[in-house]
């Protein structure tokens, strides 16, 4: 029996909804229609998959932080030093400073709800996690 695949989508309140598909239209470039966004891809190659992950948190994480919200969403970019220096000039809040691992580059920016959005760069060679 087939169970869970992969992400299908991700859903959340907001107080104005027209704004903030505005903002990530604008900001972040989501390919967005009156219902949102939806995305279909493979790695540039066509063949290689890619990767996304769910990961529960303990309920006391500061992970989050400064964001009060009980969730956070991960964007995969192509350019993350690139991608940040042009939100700063856009006036985008970000969280934190551009943090490299062994798995990625990410780093942080606050929507204008107030929630924290993480931006992932996986790395050029897939790594084990």
């Amino acid at each position: 029996m087939k169970r869970v695949t992969g992400l299908g989508g991700v859903f959340f309140k907001t107080s104005d909804p027209k704004k903030i598909k505005e903002w990530y239209g604008k900001h972040l470039g989501l390919p967005i229609d009156e219902y949102g966004a939806t995305f279909n891809w493979k790695e540039q190659d066509g063949q290689t998959p890619g990767m996304t992950v769910w990961s529960p948190f303990a309920s006391d994480t500061r992970y989050f932080s400064p964001s009060e919200k009980p969730f956070m969403l991960n964007y995969r970019v192509e350019n993350l030093v690139e991608l940040m220096q042009v939100l700063k000039s856009e006036g985008v809040e970000i969280v934190g400073e551009v943090q490299e691992e062994p798995y990625g580059k990410f780093g942080w920016v606050l929507d204008p709800d107030g929630n924290k959005i993480e931006l992932w760069e996986p790395p050029q060679e897939p790594t084990k996690p």
